[in-house]
Parts: structure tokens; C-alpha cells; sequence
């Protein structure tokens, strides 16, 4: 059923280098740090209302660990628990959720990309100097700063079947998507609400399973990504491409690798929302492709190639 799920809460990210990757995604990045325990720092930027929307955890590798959504209410994360048991995914079954939120059902998709849905949630209680000027805004903002967590690109040998799991097992919808002269899909952008897209898919290059592509959080403003390139290359944080506006999603944008290899982005979408309940996907050519993004910036090969963990040869 659609409308079952609120919007995406979270992701686990993996780092072997943990203490150099809290430092970038504290000092550098800008997001705040919630919680700490033995093996994961629980993050968030100024304006996510929930206690975290980063979980970076200590891992002997990179990558992903799980993406967590929130449902949109206690029967509908029964319900769609009930659907993705009955559609034959791999099922993990009920978990106790981590720091921050109630039970969690998790769940696989066809390519080793572990997700959950929970409901019950803590709200994140700004105190002292993180307690903001305004009240409807979650904390005080510090640094570059991301404003709240964005969305997510994972990567899947075949994009077609990713979004059968998509439809099915979170009831999203594509709003945009790349169609391939080899009569492929290249890659989908989805959403389970009204935001232009919480959750992109494109086709695995590297031979991996389970890999992701980047993380990114959004910024209020285009001015504040502008600042942020500057910042990160004080910091000798590898920029990978931008500042920039992407052709598909229309959303400008700067990517880096935080320490342990993971790319991030920090994006800048506008007021750009979905709100037409007729809304046809956009479809991208290879030829369109070919064009570079919006301004004509051609994609570098590393964006084509690179994921985390790293494909061993």
C-alpha cells in the first residue's frame, strides 16, 4: 500500500578508519554527534528531528551496513512487513532498533543491501548551546552545514529488478530513470513521498554485491555547497567532482571520499517537490547522457566506477 512509509530516517555507514571518518563527518562536515558506544557514532544534521540519521559504525571494511525508513504509522509498518514477507524477499525478521527508535523489520534486497522499517521513534531534545533560536527548527546549526539527511544511491547489477523491490516492498514510485540503448535500465530515482527522490539506484560497473554508491545530505542553501569546497579543500578531503548541477534531478551538487573511501555528497535540490499524483517518470537517453550534466560538466570515470566496499581483484 502506498503511503505506508514516512520518509528515509537513516543509514549505517562502514569505515575502517572510525576515529578519521567522526572527524570528517563532525569537524569537517558539519553533522553533530548524538551518541557514542564501542563500535558506532549516532549523527545528525541541525534540522533531522530524530536522534540520528548517520549511524557510522567500526567495520573492517567500507560500505553500507542497513538503510532504515520510518513507517507512517504502527499498522503500517505491520502491513508492510507482511507484504515483504509474503513477496519472498530475504527476511530478517524483527530486530531491537538501535539507539533512538523501537523495533525495526529488516529485510534484503536481491542484492545483499540490508534494510529496515520501524515506526517508534525518539525526537531528538536540543539542550544548551545546541538548543535553536527558532522553534521549528531542531538544533542550532554549526559549520558547512547539511540540513537534514537527503538520500542515498545504491548500486545493483540490475536496476529493473531493484525497482521491483522498491514498488513492492516500500510501495515507491520512479520519478526519474535512465533508459539504455541496450534496452536496460541505468538507473532510477525514487520517492515514497512528496520529495523529488529519497533513494536512487544505478547499475553496478564494479562487480560487487551489497555496494554503495554515496550518502547525501541536503544544505539550505546552493551558497553553502560553494563554501563547503572551500572547506573541505582546506581539510585535504579528496573532491571527487563539482560544485555542479546534475541534468536528472536538477540538484546542485559537490561530491567527496570521506577517509575511508566512502563518497559523500552534499546537494542542494531547491524547493523542487513531487506533488502531481499523475506524475510521469522522466526518462534519460544515452544520448541525453552523453550531453554531461546540467551545464555540460562531463561525468568523470570514478563516478561510473568507484563504490564501497571496493571490489577485491
Amino acid at each position: 500500500m502506498t503511503g505506508d512509509i514516512a520518509h528515509l530516517g537513516h543509514v549505517e555507514m562502514l569505515t575502517d578508519r572510525y576515529e578519521e571518518s567522526l572527524d570528517f563527518f563532525t569537524r569537517v562536515y558539519g553533522l553533530k554527534l548524538t551518541e557514542e558506544d564501542g563500535a558506532s557514532a549516532y549523527l545528525r544534521a541541525w534540522d533531522d528531528y530524530e536522534h540520528h540519521s548517520l549511524k557510522l559504525t567500526r567495520a573492517g571494511t567500507t560500505g553500507v551496513g542497513h538503510i532504515g525508513y520510518r513507517a507512517a504509522s504502527p499498522e503500517a509498518l505491520e502491513r508492510r512487513a507482511a507484504a515483504i514477507e509474503a513477496a519472498g524477499y530475504k527476511v530478517h525478521g524483527w530486530v531491537d532498533g538501535d539507539p533512538g527508535h523501537g523495533r525495526a523489520f529488516r529485510f534484503e534486497d536481491p542484492f545483499a543491501h540490508v534494510f529496515e522499517i520501524y515506526y517508534d521513534t525518539n525526537r531528538y531534545a536540543p539542550a544548551g548551546a545546541d538548543r535553536p533560536a527558532l522553534k521549528n527548527m531542531s538544533s542550532a546549526f554549526t559549520g558547512v552545514p547539511p540540513r537534514r539527511i537527503d538520500h542515498l544511491n545504491l548500486l545493483a547489477e540490475d536496476v529493473a529488478e531493484f525497482r521491483t523491490f522498491m514498488e513492492t516492498c516500500l510501495g515507491a514510485r520512479v520519478t526519474e530513470y535512465i533508459q539504455l540503448d541496450n534496452g536496460r535500465i541505468g538507473g532510477c530515482w525514487f520517492t515514497v513521498n512528496n520529495k523529488s527522490y529519497d533513494l536512487a539506484c544505478t547499475e553496478e560497473h564494479g562487480r560487487g554485491d551489497g555496494r554503495l554508491h554515496h550518502v547525501t545530505y541536503a544544505t539550505d542553501q546552493r551558497e553553502d555547497i560553494l563554501r563547503a569546497a572551500d572547506i573541505f579543500l582546506q581539510n585535504g578531503v579528496h573532491i571527487e567532482t563539482g560544485p555542479h548541477k546534475h541534468a536528472i534531478q536538477g540538484t546542485f551538487f559537490l561530491y567527496v571520499w570521506e577517509p575511508a573511501g566512502n563518497r559523500v555528497e552534499l546537494a542542494n535540490a531547491g524547493a523542487r517537490l513531487i506533488l502531481a499524483p499523475d506524475w510521469e517518470p522522466v526518462m534519460w537517453t544515452e544520448a541525453d547522457r552523453e550531453k554531461g550534466q546540467a551545464w555540460g560538466l562531463k561525468t568523470i570515470e570514478t563516478f561510473h566506477t568507484h563504490g564501497t566496499p571496493p571490489v577485491q581483484e
